[in-house]
């Protein structure tokens, strides 16, 4: 939507091809069915959100930041607002006023909607774009933007046809993994705790048990294991399942280091020093964390408080700086809010977003090997390099 109709502002004939009567599905479901359209933060900030090939994406986040994202919805009639972490999101908190309001913008610019699947794009004798085929027929161009996205929810289109397309005029494919995904858990206490939505902890990844990646926010416990804004961004970093042991390390009280949660503890087992363990920890620790936090430092649920030895204890501030979630793989890649992987940027212009190898040939969106944190950037990523495809397209009275 963001190249055809950047491309039509310039003043080319311009056709989208949806084969959805609904333009924007993806973009209706997003943040919930609230849009986090994008992040209000520089580019170098944004860039640092970024975890897969952001140097690919500086002249196209360059050219249209986060402000003129902003800037460019607000002046679409979309009043928006910034919440924590810098996440923007239509004042409405309604998903479809932003797919509405480009689509719109599409109608006002004569942009041509035609419902209808590419099925490949064919070549003139210099090897150039010469025209889109569909189930219909062919429609001849100049220039093609393969914005069809990844694998991710693919009730919405997402199902993969970009990377075929890409792969027929011989680029290369990065393998497609799931990112940004719900992780699975092997631990049954996932399960006995799911629904448990921790706020303001830490969580690292480890890979062969070395960290990766930490960050602080929120989560949640599921039946299969872990979800939430942390691990989900998390789960970006995850590259080498079958090769790599991967895991999480919850620190449930990060503004304490371990001296100052023992004296914590210390405290809290003077005040209750003749209950059961099972009744002590409520002022430490949610009711469905306790019985977990027991077992993992190996402390009876119905020993006396006054009974409990030291090691017993520094084993319990342990698992309360350090709670391990192992892992066993990705949900399925239909969840994952991104697709990781696609084509190959080497292979891709970053000034244009045109290929190297075909001319008239551009891609936009996550069917390229970009992908974000959660936070609006993979939105911002799509807006930016479509916007960059539009500009650089040619048509029929370019020369």
């Amino acid at each position: 939507m963001m190249a055809a109709l950047t491309a039509a502002e310039r003043g080319l004939s311009t056709v989208l091809l949806e084969p959805s009567g609904q333009l924007g599905r993806k973009v209706r479901i997003t943040g919930k069915g609230r849009c986090n359209l994008t992040n209000d933060c520089d580019v170098r900030a944004f860039l640092g959100n970024v975890p897969t090939n952001p140097k690919f994406l500086y002249s196209a986040v360059t050219a249209f930041p986060p402000a003129a994202a902003m800037a460019f919805f607000r002046d679409l009639g979309v009043p928006l607002k910034t919440e924590r972490g810098g996440r923007v999101f239509p004042v409405s908190d309604r998903a479809h006023d932003v797919a509405d309001a480009l689509a719109r913008e599409l109608a006002r610019l004569g942009v041509r909607h035609v419902k209808d699947r590419a099925l490949s794009i064919a070549r003139d004798e210099a090897g150039a774009v010469r025209a889109v085929v569909t189930d219909r027929g062919e429609i001849g161009c100049r220039s093609a933007v393969v914005c069809t996205g990844g694998l991710s929810y693919p009730a919405t289109g997402s199902t993969g046809d970009g990377y075929a397309l890409a792969a027929a005029l011989g680029h290369r494919i990065v393998p497609p993994r799931a990112s940004l995904v719900p992780l699975e858990s092997p631990a049954a206490y996932c399960a006995e705790m799911a629904g448990f939505a921790p706020r303001n902890v830490d969580v690292t990844l480890l890979e062969d048990g070395k960290a990766v990646y930490t960050e602080r926010g929120e989560m949640l416990f599921a039946h299969f294991g872990v979800t939430g804004p942390l691990v989900l961004s998390a789960s970006a970093h995850i590259r080498r399942w079958g090769e790599r042991t991967y895991a999480l390390a919850i620190d449930f009280k990060p503004a304490l280091d371990r001296e100052k949660l023992d004296g914590r503890v210390l405290r809290d087992f003077e005040k209750y020093r003749n209950r059961d363990m099972a009744n002590a920890l409520t002022d430490l620790a949610p009711r469905s964390l306790i019985p977990v936090l027991l077992r993992l430092a190996e402390i009876p649920p119905d020993t006396k408080v006054h009974d409990v030895t030291r090691a017993q204890r520094t084993r319990l501030v342990g698992t309360l700086k350090a709670f391990p979630v192992p892992l066993s793989g990705p949900r399925p890649v239909a969840e994952a809010i991104v697709t990781g992987g696609g084509v190959d940027v080497g292979q891709v212009d970053p000034r244009t977003m045109g290929s190297k190898l075909v001319p008239g040939l551009y891609f936009a969106g996550e069917v390229l090997d970009v992908d974000g944190y959660t936070g609006g950037f993979n939105l911002h990523i799509a807006w930016a390099t479509g916007r960059k495809a539009g500009m650089a397209l040619k048509g029929d009275q370019d020369g």
